[in-house]
This record gives structure tokens, sequence and C-alpha cells, in this order.
């Protein structure tokens, strides 16, 4: 089998990787649940690529997320539930009714607000068409939720997620106005933390910690700050660093097993002082 620029050799190769007896063990061993953690993990390697300004790992990265799309229907496809096909047909399908400002025959053109206000409402119809597709007798602990919080995806990242809930909450005038009380909730949060390490309760450090984690969410909402892209800033930052600690200690024949912590931290400061 030859690479081609056609999805439809994509589509090949994933069913023969899929078929019994001749197809590979690891891909036929795979389901949705498996699948999912690399579907994640490719979006965020998209993410990484374009944060790089690196256009061509951007296309390897984005060959990758599609290879995810392909893996994931033709599971579906082997149960008889849908195919690619009807996956390309549903979102072309969607696109064309978000947009009828682009694709109707209507005169005029909708101001960027216009379209934003046609989107919401779109959504919101093709919402109720999807409740009223249900089985009617589908079990009531099964029916969707009505709150506002409903309308954010819960399969999102904990930290997009976090975001997400904020943002809805805010519509509605849940929220602060000012990013210091948001910073007086982090100090409660982490004074909470430090009750909790007193007390050792693994249980109740882990929810504190959480809630830690969303107080700092809601302060970069309001800073301004995208917070993964703040955590991927401050992660490259540590591992610029990190690396300057390891080049200082090998120069001087020094491994990181050997050197001390204050050894280490000088470094660090001397790096961040470099910078």
């Amino acid at each position: 089998m030859t690479p081609s620029r056609d999805i439809s050799r994509l589509i090949e190769i994933m069913a023969a990787l899929r078929t019994p007896g001749s197809g590979c063990p690891w891909d036929l061993e795979q389901n949705f649940a498996t699948i999912a953690p690399y579907t994640i993990e490719e979006a965020y390697e998209v993410v990484d690529a374009i944060a790089r300004n690196d256009l061509g790992d951007l296309c390897e990265e984005l060959g990758d997320l599609l290879l995810q799309v392909v893996f994931h229907a033709r599971m579906a496809e082997e149960q008889g539930v849908f195919a690619f096909g009807d996956v390309v047909e549903a979102i072309t399908r969607k696109m064309i009714r978000r947009h009828p400002h682009v694709f109707a025959d209507k005169e005029g053109k909708l101001t960027a607000t216009g379209v934003k206000g046609a989107w919401d409402r779109i959504k919101a119809e093709e919402k109720a068409e999807r409740a009223a597709r249900r089985p009617a007798d589908r079990p009531a602990d099964q029916e969707e939720h009505t709150s506002l919080l409903a309308q954010v995806k819960a399969g999102q990242p904990s930290l997009a997620r976090a975001l997400a809930l904020q943002q809805k909450a805010a519509t509605v005038g849940f929220d602060w106005n000012d990013p210091r009380a948001v910073l007086k909730k982090i100090r409660e949060e982490a004074d909470e933390i430090e009750v909790a390490l007193d007390s050792k309760d693994q249980d109740e450090l882990a929810r504190e910690t959480g809630d830690l984690l969303f107080a700092v969410v809601n302060l970069a909402r309001h800073v301004g700050a995208d917070p993964d892209m703040a955590l991927r800033g401050t992660n490259a930052k540590f591992t610029r660093r990190f690396a300057a600690i390891e080049r200082a200690l090998a120069a001087k024949g020094r491994s990181l097993e050997a050197a001390t912590l204050e050894e280490m931290d000088a470094l660090w400061d001397q790096a961040k002082a470099a910078e």
C-alpha cells in the first residue's frame, strides 16, 4: 500500500489495521475508551506546534489528529453505528446550517455580533432537535440536565473546563468584579490547604488543592490570561531554567544526583537572573 493525498487511503489503512487475523494486534485491541487519551494528546500536540510556530510539525500533528478521527469512525463502523462519511456529512451539514449568512440565498451580510447571535440560536435549535429524537421511554435519571452549566462540555481537559464553567456562570452575574477579590480567595484556599496538611487527610488535601487550582484559573480569567497558555509558558520556563542547572553542574563535573538542593537553588537563581 502506498501513501496518498486522498483521505480514502487513510481509511483503507485503518481498515487493514483493524482486520482480524491480518491486522495489527495493538490496533485490534483498542476501543473508544482506550483511544480517547491519545485523541486528547494529539490535540495538545497540535496546539504545541502552533505555539512554537513550527508549521512543518503542525502539518504532521494535524495528520496524527486526523488519524484519531479515522480510528474512532472505523470502530463505530465495525459496530454498525456510523462511518467516516457520516462524520463528514454531519459536520458539513452543521457548518452550512450555522452559516446562513454565507451559504444561504439571503441579501446582505451579518455583523460579527449578528453572526454570533445566529450561531447561538441555531445551536439551541439543534439541541432541541436532538432532545426530540431521544426515545420517549428514556429513564428520568438520564434526561439532559437543564442547568446553565450543563452547556459546558464535560469532556474538556479540567483546566479548560474550569475556565468555561466560570465564564458561563459570569454571564448571569455570578462573578467577582475585582481581580484582588479573586486573589483574596486564593489566599483563603491556601490557608485551608495548610489546615488540611496539619490533619494529614489525603482526601481533604486533594479537594482543597482542587479548590486552589480553580481559584487560580479564575484569577487568570480576570487578568485576561489564558490559564492553559500561561501554564505552558511556565512549563517552558521551568524546562529552560532546569536545563541551565544541568549545564552549570556538568561544567563543574557534577551530576544532578550529587548536587544539594541549596546548590541547585543557587543555580536556578542565576538562570533566572540571566533571563
